[in-house]
């Protein structure tokens, strides 16, 4: 594999692949452990455990107490925290240069030698996660909306999972589930910053001892179909609505034409979305689109949040908007000023070492190649009119398309819907 200036990779004994990036101009280092499990792993009666597991990583190893772990990393004047998506689990911390051995074997024996203490207030802790969320309709609509495209599929499973099962899962479930998932060869090391990659190599060997097993691929269900509408009825001031169709895969070529062509929809302040729903008629304050890649699939989406009156105005918007994206070609000015939205927005983001420590860990984990910002700015600069409109026309076809809304009536989303997708009347 050819790598960018300054990256590294290595496989270790196992399967452990460890990959760096040096960055000279700094003196601290981000450090990633990512394993390829998360929600779509799961099945229904182990609803959440990926997401439940993460937070059980910090309350207690061997070695160190929950309240020993916070210590220590804040006696290294350490940022922790941990993640869990659909796909993956990932813990990762920056500290500084010198303390990355000690930052290193801790990480290492929290992600591989949990002790699952405490366990029964971290319950409590995660079901209030769960409440929380239930709460806040603009997110939780997401949820719904990944429902009413996979189904019953595992990506149609939200990544909190359900109060039920987290309350009532026992150990033993949760200590096979990670042993059967956190195996060497499911698991990368990824660091950025001011390190030698020989040196986290021999770091990685000392303190990640190999667990074999092997871990079969994921079932995400059918990546196209017909749309499906969902609604969630809820008490609220305003319809939290999302339209989303299936996708394309994190290494499909195309995805650097979804990043241009998401930013003419609304990705950007100066999209068709804002431009029109919000700038020009003021239906709403918070609108955009956004996209979402997996190893074999994906997600297309938009958001608008709008009062009752404004509801059937929004979806005809969007409906014009999608209609307009599908069938007429977007003009050379528009498409200039994506593509250097794309690439500004790029080149910014990997000026932070976690997020170059994130993207060469996704990559390694999923078996992408690695391009250097040269070759991803090439890749945006050869996006072309017809390119958009082919991938427009496909991805937004109206029979694709489902529908998800979190609001006081049904009635009022389902009269509202028929100009974007006559199939979901």
């Amino acid at each position: 594999m050819d790598l960018p200036e300054g990256v590294e990779l290595t496989e270790l004994e196992g399967g452990l692949k460890v990959v760096t990036e040096s960055v000279p101009s700094v003196r601290s280092v981000a450090l990633g452990l990512w394993v390829r499990t998360g929600s779509r792993d799961e099945t229904p009666a182990q609803a959440g455990v990926s997401h439940f597991l993460e937070h059980l990583l910090f309350k207690g190893t061997e070695r160190y107490s929950a309240i020993e772990i916070s210590e220590y990393f804040d006696g290294l004047g350490a940022a922790t925290n941990a993640a869990t998506g659909k796909e993956t689990t990932h813990l990762y911390s920056r500290f500084l240069d010198e303390h990355t051995e000690k930052a290193l074997d801790l990480l290492a024996e929290m992600f591989l030698k949990p002790t699952f203490p405490d366990i029964d207030s971290e319950r409590q802790v995660v079901i209030e996660e769960i409440a929380m969320y239930e709460d806040e309709p603009s997110d939780r609509v997401h949820d719904v909306l990944a429902d009413a495209i996979y189904g019953e599929a595992p990506l149609g499973q939200r990544i909190l999972g359900t109060a039920d099962v987290i309350g009532s899962i026992p150990i033993p479930d949760i200590s096979a589930y990670h042993q059967a998932r956190y195996v060497s060869s499911n698991i990368v090391l990824s660091a950025s910053g001011s390190l030698e990659h020989d040196r986290i190599v021999a770091l990685a060997g000392r303190h990640l001892q190999p667990r074999r097993g092997e871990v079969g691929p994921s079932d995400g269900g059918p990546a196209a179909g017909s749309g499906r509408l969902r609604f969630y009825p809820k008490e609220t001031e305003q319809y939290h609505i999302c339209f989303g169709a299936p996708g394309i895969s994190r290494s499909d070529e195309r995805r650097f034409v979804l990043n241009v062509m998401d930013t003419i929809l609304g990705g950007s302040s100066s999209s068709r979305l804002f431009r029109e729903i919000r700038e020009k008629r003021g239906l709403a304050y918070s609108v955009g689109s956004y996209s979402s890649q997996y190893a074999d699939q994906g997600t297309v989406a938009m958001y608008v949040g709008t009062r009752e009156d404004n509801v059937a105005e929004a979806c005809d918007v969007i409906a014009g908007e999608l209609e307009s994206l599908r069938t007429t070609p977007v003009g050379a000015e528009e498409l200039a000023r994506a593509k250097e939205h794309v690439k500004g927005r790029t080149v910014l983001v990997l000026e932070s070492t976690s997020a170059r420590m994130s993207r060469n860990g996704n990559a390694v984990l999923f078996g992408l190649p690695l391009l250097g910002i040269d070759e991803i700015i090439a890749r945006i600069d050869a996006v072309t009119i017809d390119d958009v409109a082919e991938l427009a026309a496909e991805l937004y076809a109206p029979e694709r398309i489902s529908a998800a809304c979190i609001g006081a009536d049904e009635d009022c989303f389902r009269k509202a819907v028929a100009p974007v997708s006559a199939a979901l009347v």
